[in-house]
């Protein structure tokens, strides 16, 4: 792929828009597939929990994360206009029935009051945080007691192999991470090392080592 290609898709993953923000967001839903799938897992979703995404792409996800229990509720939070526009549109059900619904942010600031979420969970978007120690404490108080959040990434060596890695990634490891959140009260941090074969954004295969990211408020 050409500098200018490599270039496109990095934009395309901080914020997907327009027309090829559709298809990469597909292609990330592809991917990723796996990662996602295990951080719901991870959730050890419950009866009547109220879940909130951040940064949750097309979410064509959502269906797996109701198959997950009864009465559920889920949040997703959205950068980008298009992606909240798409979602919307592909889970029409779920909004029409008021068991979904989607919300634009800013990236930092969480707009709902304290202790409101029972879990939360986020795929692939700690890279592009502007300020992570602030965003982690807006997870923290929007959590329930006892609430969990998963924050999932790949880790640094393999993040460092992709052609499409430039500056707008900031990439972390489980020590770099736990240190990010040093200073905010969860009761436990704990890290699910995970590893799989994918097809990159660039289309190689590859061997992604990811970590999922538990936090206990």
């Amino acid at each position: 792929m050409t500098e200018k290609e490599l270039k496109a898709i990095a934009a395309q993953l901080s914020c997907p828009t327009g027309d090829s923000g559709l298809e990469i967001a597909e292609k990330m839903n592809q991917t990723n597939s796996g990662m996602i799938s295990n951080t719901i897992d991870q959730l050890n979703l419950k009866p009547n929990d109220h879940v909130l995404e951040l940064g949750h792409g097309n979410a064509s996800h959502l269906r797996e994360i109701f198959t997950k229990t009864t009465d559920l509720l889920y949040t997703g939070l959205e950068i980008s206009d298009s992606m909240k526009d798409e979602s919307e549109k592909l889970n029409k059900e779920w909004v029409d029935k008021k068991k979904a619904e989607f919300t634009l942010y800013d990236g930092c600031t969480l707009p709902f009051s304290e202790n409101c979420f029972d879990k939360i969970m986020t795929v692939n978007t700690l890279y592009f945080w502007e300020k992570p120690v602030e965003l982690l404490k807006e997870i923290y108080k929007v959590l329930k007691i006892d609430g969990m959040a998963c924050i999932t990434f790949a880790d640094i060596n393999f993040m460092k192999t992709l052609p499409f890695v430039d500056t707008r990634f900031e990439l972390y490891d489980v020590e770099k991470f736990k240190n990010l959140a040093k200073e905010i009260p969860f009761k436990s941090i704990v890290a699910v090392e995970k590893n799989e074969i994918v097809e990159s954004k660039a289309g190689d295969t590859v061997n992604r080592k990811y970590l999922i990211m538990k936090l206990t408020k």
